[in-house]
């Protein structure tokens, strides 16, 4: 028999114990009067009634000390002879362990090391743990465990609780940010019979009560769109999306986005959105101007630079995208610069456009930049610049590498909609997976008029990763996909 598994029988055995004297392991109700929060600001000799999970436990004799922690902190508990009544004494050292729940009263003391403490006159068990807690976690160092076990990286790390509880803020700050300007939020399907708004392989499943396939949710752009053309101007979700693709520290096939679209703007209010709701981060999370992210110094104020998308790839790569106007021309220039493009993957111009830049040049973004005006085969939804039709009026805020933001002025003429989406079908036909089906109803929407609107993603968790200095989306996720265990 192993230790864990000895351990696992000797709290099974304490359970029984404490049945056998008629105490309720698992009560339904503990009315608690103070967090540990509160506790920690109690005067010394105020009573408390406070409860929480039991993270150490040391018997020295005529004195027992415990860490109490709940979600508010964490407090010293002390079982003293002479001080708390023999009964619970004997019930605390004879049936309690280190990740037990417990409620207790007592009054608040300082120890002779001067430490706040609660001195226990009264406490009862709450939820026994026949599971022991990790004996040496320091962060959890097997971080697939840490993942997939988030209950154990709650209970014994609170900087991971910390994550998510900023998570939450920046969460509540994009909302009520978006309610002052005075977009409506709503909900899209998640189940579509056909799937849009991005350049992405789906998920598919089936529905039996219809006996039709069905998709998870890429994007809810079409159907907020849709919204504008039925006369609701300012209009946002914050919603899941599924993308049946690589999974690395930047991609989950599960992630959260916040989308908006607004009537009667372009791409230039994008810019001004995206750093008043930056500065509005800055304050509400009180961040400073300069912020550190995996080691690197990131300068958070406004304005933030900005550059077309052709003068990057210029920079970086000495090739004109306005001289390599078509899938040939570009594959040509590739082969004469070996950058060590994979041209072979991409079906069409605007992939291996987009292949390029993600290749050799999105790295080099270190400070946040807005990338404007991309070509036109890039992004099948988005309206062409007036001044210069090989391009579109579009905004990506990139910082570190990573795209936070991705922002267009939409396509409004359903005729030329309806070629474009009839473009990606027959690249669906030749075999490119990430194309988009046409979809007739939408088109259709946009045959009723659909006024001029800027449209608006936002990555949720890539902000937050950025804003908590995180590592990986999974350290954002409170249940990233984890590959099952054998």
């Amino acid at each position: 028999m192993g230790r864990e598994e000895q351990i696992i029988n000797e709290r099974k055995r304490k359970l029984e114990g404490l049945r056998e004297k008629r105490i309720n392991p698992y009560p339904n109700k503990f009315d608690r009067e103070d967090n540990v929060e509160d506790c920690l600001k109690r005067r010394i000799g105020k009573k408390v009634k406070t409860a929480g999970r039991l993270i150490t436990k040391r018997d020295i004799g005529k004195i027992i000390f415990s860490d109490l922690r709940d979600s508010t902190g964490e407090i010293q508990i002390v079982f003293q002879d002479k001080e708390t009544p023999k009964k619970s004494v004997d019930l605390f050292r004879k049936f309690i362990d280190a990740g037990d729940i417990v409620g207790l009263e007592g009054k608040i003391i300082k120890t002779k090391t001067g430490q706040h403490s609660i001195l226990v006159e009264k406490f009862e068990i709450l939820a026994k743990s026949l599971l022991p807690l990790p004996s040496k976690w320091y962060g959890l160092q097997d971080k697939e465990e840490r993942y997939r076990k988030r209950y154990l990286d709650l209970i014994m790390n609170p900087k991971t609780r910390k994550v998510f509880e900023t998570r939450t803020k920046i969460i509540e700050v994009l909302r009520n940010f978006l309610s002052k300007e005075k977009f409506m939020e709503v909900e899209t399907p998640i189940l579509q019979s056909l799937y849009g708004g991005a350049s992405a392989r789906p998920f598919k499943t089936h529905l039996n009560a219809l006996d039709i396939d069905l998709f998870l949710a890429i994007s809810p752009e079409l159907y907020l769109k849709r919204l504008i053309v039925g006369g609701i101007e300012r209009v946002y979700t914050i919603c899941k999306n599924f993308r049946n693709e690589g999974m690395d520290s930047f991609h989950n096939p599960e992630f959260t986005m916040m989308e908006y679209y607004a009537a009667y703007e372009n791409y230039e209010y994008h810019i001004k959105f995206t750093e008043d709701l930056f500065n509005e981060l800055r304050r509400k999370l009180k961040l400073p101007n300069v912020i550190e992210y995996q080691g690197k110094k990131i300068n958070i104020t406004t304005p933030f630079k900005r550059v077309k998308f052709r003068d990057i790839l210029l920079k970086e790569t000495k090739i004109d995208i306005n001289k390599a106007d078509n899938f040939e021309k570009l594959k040509k220039e590739i082969f004469s610069k070996k950058l060590g493009v994979d041209i072979e993957g991409c079906k069409h111009y605007g992939a291996l456009l987009d292949e390029i830049y993600k290749r050799v040049v999105r790295s080099k973004i270190i400070q946040p930049t807005f990338l404007t005006h991309y070509p036109a085969e890039m992004i099948a939804l988005a309206k062409r610049n007036e001044k210069d039709p090989r391009k579109i009026n579009s905004v990506q805020l990139l910082i570190d590498g990573a795209e936070l933001v991705k922002s267009y002025d939409e396509l409004n003429d359903p005729l030329e909609q309806e070629v474009r989406l009839g473009e990606q079908a027959n690249l669906i036909k030749k075999g490119d997976e990430e194309a988009m089906p046409m979809d007739e109803d939408y088109v259709n929407s946009l045959k009723m008029g659909m006024p001029p609107t800027a449209g608006y993603g936002l990555g949720v968790d890539r902000l937050v990763m950025l804003l908590t200095n995180q590592p990986s989306v999974r350290d954002v996720i409170l249940f990233p996909f984890m590959k099952p265990e054998k």
